[in-house]
């Protein structure tokens, strides 16, 4: 936890002792009166709060059977900066696995992408879109921890689509379209990235890949079909790899 992240509403009111930031600020960061740590607004500003006052005191369960500690740690934030800005790269990626989906969204948020677009594709497993991170509430906590690891108070926009037709028609493409395919690929990600690209919009398959009839969608709506290398890489190392490079690209990671 680079970073503790508040609502407006949260930035304003004393923290409760037992809340996940509140046990991170006291056990990990070992933080006591006078002490400052780095805070900051979810989508708005990044900067310093200072502990006021730290009130701790013991308190019985309902029961009365367990006894436990209460208290809120009282502090004052100071904006210092708008935080750290997303890049201008959009993905769309084919929903994956649950257990992956947790990483990849954690790693897109680190990384800073803009906008996150999950979309159910032909060969995917239709399955993981009745799952509960195929609802944004549960998916967009992912990315809140990835946001806190990065140390932004910025966080991606998340879209689920059912559909890649429903998602290349519901998003607005700009910049360089890249889909990634090791099935029909005009040239390499490595080459089409030589023109180095403003903003850009890449597309990442579920694990079977995507279809003739996806491919198809891809071209009319103007995206070069691109391999990366000949091996067969998991959803979310795809991204990840492509990410890396589209940003390394945009030089944006000097």
């Amino acid at each position: 936890m680079n970073i503790c992240l508040f609502s407006p509403e949260e930035i304003l009111n004393p923290l409760d002792i037992q809340d996940e930031r509140a046990q991170h600020i006291l056990k990990i960061l070992h933080k006591k009166e006078g002490e400052s740590f780095s805070a900051g607004i979810i989508g708005n500003q990044a900067g310093t709060a200072v502990i006021k006052k730290i009130s701790v005191e013991e308190k019985k369960s309902s029961d009365g059977k367990k006894i436990f500690k209460g208290g809120k740690i009282y502090f004052d934030f100071t904006p210092e900066s708008d935080g750290k800005k997303l890049y201008p790269l959009k993905m769309i990626i084919g929903f994956p696995r649950p257990i992956q989906l947790k990483r990849l969204l954690r790693d897109m948020a680190s990384l800073g992408v803009q906008e996150v677009h999950l979309t159910g594709t032909e060969l995917g497993e239709k399955s993981y879109l009745k799952s509960d991170l195929a609802t944004k509430g549960e998916a967009e906590k992912f990315l809140l921890d990835g946001s806190v690891q990065a140390g932004s108070t910025q966080i991606p926009k998340l879209f689920i689509h059912q559909t890649l037709k429903n998602c290349l028609e519901q998003i607005d493409l700009e910049g360089k379209l890249l889909a990634l395919d090791n099935i029909e690929p005009s040239q390499s990600l490595s080459c089409a990235l030589k023109e180095k690209p403003q903003k850009a919009v890449a597309a990442i398959g579920s694990e079977r890949g995507w279809t003739n009839y996806e491919r198809q969608l891809f071209r009319q709506n103007g995206f070069e079909l691109l391999s990366m290398g000949k091996r067969i890489l998991r959803t979310e190392t795809a991204s990840t790899v492509a990410v890396s490079l589209i940003l390394n690209s945009m030089e944006v990671l000097d």
